[in-house]
């Protein structure tokens, strides 16, 4: 089963920088989504996957995450 983890940032150097982790972490780039507008990433994650991309999410410091 999938999950849809949403995070928000306070700029957009911090989304891209996630971006980058998390493709340069082995996720593919068709299940990582940036908004720049609202600087929001979504992911769309195994559940038991979800704890290792709340671990990259976290260490940028979003607003919100869920």
């Amino acid at each position: 089963m999938f999950k849809t983890i949403t995070a928000t940032y306070d700029s957009e150097t911090t989304l891209t920088n996630v971006v980058d982790d998390l493709i340069n972490d082995g996720l593919p780039r068709e299940k990582v989504f940036s908004d720049i507008k609202l600087l929001q990433i979504k992911v769309m994650v195994p559940e038991v996957s979800e704890s290792g991309i709340n671990e990259i999410l976290k260490r940028h410091g979003p607003i919100t995450i869920g």
